[in-house]
């Protein structure tokens, strides 16, 4: 993959037409539409630089654009992040936009898919469930002449015109990096560590696993004691049964790397249990309520932090190109090995978060503090800076 073109700062998210999009609807099968409203700046396409230009089309021949998204469960991000995101730039550029969530069923995200291209949709976003289910739906917008974007997650041998997301090789590298430099664990001679994967059917899960693979098996001294998929499952799901099975078989371990804040928020569950959590470096992805609270008591070392604005932004100015009759061209590829062709790709940079920059997430807009400071945090997130 080639170095995504998104700046994150501390004053927010600057995005050219060269990142990446997805999506979500605020309850499971719910569905929410946003139409014409104000303007913005539309980023040139392809460009390089964090200004943009052009305007927005103030009419379409079809203006109507699908989103699917896959759950409520893998990510608090498909409930409370991107529809609000999607909805208000689908205003700005005078979209038409269905946003639908599938709550973890491919029968009822290909139900949708089908809805969507009936109703006439011109692109149609899809974060896939899996890639089987996916690409029969990217078959069937293709046969009806609609451009297919792939939201967050490639869909493996599936036809989709463009992917947008975060470069995910890169967030896993930064998840390796970050762990290896955890206070528990940074300057030990040998430390034993497992990894709790994310599901097998998520493409992006294998990439995350390519990139913190690369860096840990490298480290000398480290060695890996277990190594289990654990679905995206939350606290309610198997991540809990799958971590306590892991620790089972390492109880002297000394890091574990966990795919996103929710199975981590499991794993921490156990290590409480057992008297070590603090003691355990553990990571995670997301920057989720649950996350940032858990970096806050010292039970989490780091999350990753991928700004929603990153992708839906880009993916609905995307849409308004197309629909606006212009082919934009992507400023990278990702290879799609199973379809064994470069999909043309906008790839965000992701942004490591702990203690020493955990204001960032707030000063951006993407976390609340009522949200997070709530309780026995409330102090924590004084300490902090947290407002």
């Amino acid at each position: 993959m080639r170095k995504a073109i998104l700046v994150v700062t501390a004053l927010g998210v600057a995005v050219t037409l060269s990142a990446a999009g997805c999506s979500s609807s605020k309850s499971s099968g719910s569905k929410s539409s946003s139409s014409t409203g104000g303007t913005s700046t539309a980023a040139s396409t392809g460009s390089s630089s964090s200004s943009s230009s052009g305007s927005i089309p103030t009419s379409y021949k079809n203006n109507k654009v699908g989103v699917l998204l896959p759950d409520t469960n893998s990510s608090p991000r498909w409930v409370n992040s991107d529809p609000n995101e999607l909805t208000t730039m689908c205003t700005k550029y005078n979209l038409k936009c269905d946003i639908q969530n599938a709550n973890g069923s491919a029968t009822t995200q290909t139900s949708q898919a089908q809805s969507m291209l009936n109703e006439g949709v011109g692109v149609l976003m899809i974060v896939n469930l899996d890639s089987g289910s996916a690409k029969a739906i990217e078959a069937q917008a293709q046969a009806k002449g609609v451009v297919t974007i792939d939201y967050d997650r490639l869909t493996l041998g599936g036809t989709a015109q463009y992917y947008v997301s975060y470069d995910n090789v890169a967030v896993g590298k930064l998840q390796g990096q970050s762990l290896v430099n955890c206070p528990q664990v940074k300057g030990k001679a040998a430390v034993k560590y497992v990894e709790e994967d994310g599901a097998a059917t998520d493409n992006n899960a294998t990439l995350f696993k390519q990139g913190y693979d690369s860096v840990l098996k490298a480290q000398p001294g480290w060695t890996q004691a277990g190594d289990q998929s654990g679905n995206w499952d939350n606290p309610a799901g198997t991540a809990q049964s799958v971590f306590q099975k892991l620790l089972q078989g390492a109880p002297d371990l000394n890091a574990v790397m966990v795919a996103n804040d929710e199975m981590a928020n499991a794993a921490i569950t156990v290590l409480k249990q057992q008297g070590l959590n603090g003691k355990v470096a553990v990571s995670g992805q997301d920057t989720t309520v649950s996350g940032i609270q858990n970096i806050l008591t010292g039970d989490q070392c780091f999350t990753i932090y991928k700004p929603v604005k990153g992708e839906a932004d880009v993916a609905v100015q995307l849409a308004s190109q197309i629909l606006s009759g212009q082919k934009p061209t992507a400023p990278s590829t990702v290879h799609d090995p199973t379809g064994n062709r470069d999909v043309p790709s906008y790839l965000a940079t992701p942004v490591m978060v702990d203690k020493t920059n955990i204001t960032l997430p707030f000063t951006d807009g993407y976390q609340k503090a009522s949200d997070v400071c709530t309780g026995s945090f409330q102090a924590l997130c004084t300490a902090a800076g947290i407002k």
